[in-house]
């Protein structure tokens, strides 16, 4: 931990927040023990900040359990109170939008969703997401003082300040900060990235990825893109530009956009209705629906050979609606990729269904908490 040049009270800050973090992120309870060798501090440095976050309610000091068969007394062990410290995530979609509150282990306590009432108007779609924030809020029981952080997961290319550079169809969002926009409505840091980067990230953490660290979470369909994992972090190109195939003339993902079973990722309800009849015909054995799906597919399998020899992910996920179909879609894209002798890159369907970008964005503000984000200061003796 690189500490030099700090004053005593920086550095207190620092080393809570090291381990705040560690608790944040742990399954369970930690020992003194165990806490010194995930953070590198010592156990009486350790010592003195739990007692402080003991006092001030965000770690609890849970009852000593002893050990059987062992004559030693039993150990210390702490937990974070998670419900302690909220955290936000807003999607924003061409037509709705969506948000959830949620702890600090990410466990969704709240929820909102609404139709928006003019996409193509930023302020007035801030506005909404905004509100919806606070209905998550009321819906989880909590309240703005206790929220800490939150993360937008929006279309088009993001850059890593959170500022829109590109949008597909339109250009009345380019060169609006998200984050800053958010946090003039809500006056809590914010965070932001493209929606399928926060999908595959929601899928590294709570999804089917846990076990790869290059990962691509794809949308293809009616809407298409990709959120890209290098070694478990998102990666996202010039100006965010990464993953916005949509923008690719050449990669032909729009040839079957207006094809009824595209709408598996489309943001309309009744696109998807009509997608999800179409593919129940085709497991029916309706030849032109199972004519549809293998137009679907190819599409599919063409975007994916590409991206094997390119990014030459070792797990591809599908996602945005695709896995309400992964019945039909896996196999049949599966033996497409071994026709075209790409690399035995594995292929699954997401767990967290239409969440995972929302899932994602809670990550995303978890992931860059400090301090400052979730916790108190703690004073210095």
């Amino acid at each position: 931990m690189l500490t030099a040049g700090m004053n005593q009270s920086a550095v207190r800050r620092v080393n809570t927040s090291v381990i705040l973090r560690v608790l944040a992120v742990s399954a369970g309870p930690r020992k003194l023990t165990e806490l010194a060798g995930q953070t590198g501090l010592s156990r009486r440095t350790i010592e003195l900040i739990l007692e402080s976050l003991v006092e001030a309610g965000w770690v609890a000091e849970l009852d000593r359990v002893p050990i059987s068969g062992s004559a030693g007394r039993p150990a210390r062990r702490y937990e974070l109170r998670a419900e302690r410290a909220l955290l936000a995530a807003v999607r924003i979609t061409t037509v709705d939008a969506s948000a959830v509150v949620a702890d600090v282990r990410g466990r969704v306590l709240g929820r909102a969703h609404r139709p928006l009432r003019a996409y193509k108007d930023p302020p007035t779609t801030l506005d909404d997401a905004a509100d919806l924030v606070l209905e998550a809020l009321d819906d989880a029981g909590g309240s703005v003082d206790r929220l800490r952080a939150g993360a937008i997961a929006a279309g088009g290319a993001i850059d890593d300040e959170g500022v829109v550079r590109r949008l597909v169809h339109t250009t009345r969002w380019e060169g609006v900060h998200l984050p800053d926009e958010l946090g003039r409505r809500i006056p809590v840091p914010w965070f932001a990235d493209n929606d399928t980067n926060l999908g595959a990230l929601a899928e590294s953490w709570r999804g089917v990825a846990g076990d790869h660290d290059n990962v691509v979470w794809a949308v293809l369909g009616n809407r298409a893109g990709l959120g890209i994992l290098i070694r478990g972090a998102v990666h996202r190109g010039l100006d965010g530009a990464a993953g916005e195939i949509v923008e690719a003339p050449s990669l032909s993902v729009d040839s079957v956009e207006d094809r009824p079973v595209a709408g598996l990722t489309s943001p309309l309800p009744a696109q998807r209705a009509l997608a999800l009849a179409r593919f129940e015909a085709a497991r029916a054995g309706d030849a032109a629906a199972l004519a549809e799906v293998d137009e679907l597919v190819e599409n599919i399998a063409s975007i994916l050979t590409t991206l094997s020899w390119t990014v030459a992910p070792s797990l591809i996920v599908l996602g945005g609606g695709l896995e309400d179909a992964a019945d039909m879609l896996l196999p049949r894209v599966r033996t497409a990729l071994r026709d075209a002798r790409t690399p035995a890159v594995e292929l699954r369907a997401t767990a967290l269904g239409h969440d995972a970008p929302l899932v994602g964005a809670v990550k995303l503000a978890l992931d860059r908490m400090d301090i400052e984000l979730f916790g108190p200061l703690v004073p210095v003796d």
